[in-house]
């Protein structure tokens, strides 16, 4: 895993350049916009439990077969797995989140998801459903104004809501 400026210098020194000036650029925009990045990882990583178990709550509600007799959710152990799927997820676009970089999500987290589902007969629609929801939740709390460092989120919200579109089609 990369912090995203470490990853620009990699790419600069392996092809035996110096940074340009758009990377430098962009880069002086994430540590100027550092404080929000932080803010908003520290809101989705205080209320994880709430995102994660609203999501579930909301998917069961509308797919209740997940949770009915011979659903992919039924049973207090079937139940745990996806909870903790889902939280396994979110703290990886946490993650994703604040180094700026997706590669942790996609190396660690995503990569061959969708193999392990299909193999244990997870219905991959609605896993991508509750990454959804995740999504839905976790940007009503990053794009809240009380208490978060003044200015434009719209970039950064952007970003975020990529991460969680990553993991939704990686297991849909």
């Amino acid at each position: 895993m990369f912090d995203a400026f470490t990853k620009v210098v990699a790419q600069a020194d392996a092809r035996g350049e110096y940074l340009s000036g758009s990377q430098i650029d962009a880069l002086s925009a994430m540590v100027a916009d550092g404080n929000k990045r932080m803010d908003s990882v520290n809101r989705m990583t205080s209320n994880a439990s709430a995102i994660v178990a609203n999501a579930a709550r909301s998917l069961f509600a509308d797919q209740p077969s997940l949770i009915a007799p011979g659903g992919n959710a039924y049973t207090s152990r079937r139940m745990a797995a996806c909870l903790r799927d889902m939280e396994i997820i979110l703290r990886y676009v946490t993650y994703a989140t604040f180094s700026g970089d997706a590669s942790v999500l996609e190396d660690r987290c995503l990569n061959g998801l969708r193999e392990t589902y299909l193999a244990l007969g997870v219905p991959g629609a609605s896993v991508a459903e509750g990454v959804r929801r995740m999504k839905d939740a976790a940007l009503s709390l990053v794009g809240s104004t009380q208490g978060i460092t003044p200015g434009d989120c719209s970039a950064l919200m952007s970003e975020i809501g990529g991460y969680f579109d990553r993991a939704a089609s990686a297991v849909g």
